[in-house]
């Protein structure tokens, strides 16, 4: 990885932003900073809040240093932070919640990075913010409303397609502006130009597919059935370089997420984690198969 000659604690923090797209790229993370302060300003104090509690208090229990560097600890906190205010705004006690969510992420991180490592066992992407953005939600009683919330006002849009791609990269982070999407995307084709080309074609991918489906206009428009294809053709495009794995976990990102909205459960990311173990799981058994077969 490109070092810098930021200070560590800057590092840090800026890769924890830009790890919500899987990326360790300071450069990226001061722009996702730099979107949400113009998008989302509002959301900004409990964005910072989450940050700079995962990664201090990885920092306290003395995790792995280059973890923390490279923002493992900063991204799911970052995520519960976004999604605390976003739901019950610059409240004192949602920031209070903020500070608390962000340290049990972290100790939850922890479990799963180790168990991972010692087990073989798969990615844990955005698992502790899923988890604990699931308890939050059902803690404030929205478990069904968070995803109408993020709905825009339904109007008229000569871009409509492409305005609706764009916001499916934003929807990662709560942010349905198209134009957040587009500055959003824009760090992230910085810091890997090919997984941020494949995180548009998941995002389009997922407009589509809910179109087709009968999901309504306006919640196609707003990018809700993006942004989890978005992620896994993103995640998958940087560990497999044939198109077919991406396109995959495209595919099983949308089922998922169908599932879940049958459900009546608010997705968040789990569509995105889903497809990508199952992924992995396939590759497993293939390989597993292949080296069985007699020479």
């Amino acid at each position: 990885m490109h070092r810098t000659h930021l200070p560590h604690a800057s590092h840090a923090a800026l890769n924890g932003l830009s790890q919500i797209f899987l990326q360790a790229n300071p450069v990226c993370g001061l722009l996702i900073f730099i979107t949400i302060a113009l998008y989302a300003p509002t959301l900004l104090v409990g964005t910072l809040l989450g940050l700079l509690s995962g990664t201090l208090s990885a920092w306290c229990l003395g995790c792995e240093r280059q973890d923390i560097e490279v923002g493992l600890y900063g991204y799911n906190s970052t995520l519960l932070g976004l999604l605390i205010t976003f739901v019950l705004g610059p409240s004192a006690l949602a920031l209070s919640l903020v500070v608390l969510a962000g340290t049990l992420s972290s100790l939850l991180q922890r479990r799963l990075l180790q168990a991972m490592r010692e087990r073989g066992g798969p990615a844990v992407f955005t698992l502790a913010f899923v988890l604990f953005g699931w308890l939050t939600l059902a803690v404030a009683g929205m478990l069904d409303s968070v995803a109408d919330a993020r709905l825009p006002e339904p109007g008229p849009d000569a871009l409509g397609a492409l305005s609706a791609m764009a916001s499916g990269i934003g929807q990662v982070m709560f942010l349905g502006e198209p134009g957040a999407g587009l500055c959003l995307l824009l760090a992230v084709l910085i810091a890997d130009t090919r997984a941020g080309l494949w995180a548009l074609c998941g995002s389009a991918f997922g407009v589509y597919c809910a179109l087709l489906t009968g999901v309504t206009e306006p919640q196609a428009l707003a990018g809700l059935a993006g942004y989890n294809p978005a992620l896994a053709a993103l995640a998958l495009s940087q560990v497999h370089r044939s198109a077919l794995i991406p396109a995959l976990g495209i595919a099983l990102a949308i089922g998922c997420k169908l599932a879940f909205d049958r459900l009546g459960i608010p997705a968040l990311t789990m569509p995105f984690i889903l497809s990508c173990w199952a992924v992995a799981l396939a590759m497993r058994l293939t390989q597993r198969r292949l080296n069985m077969q007699p020479a």
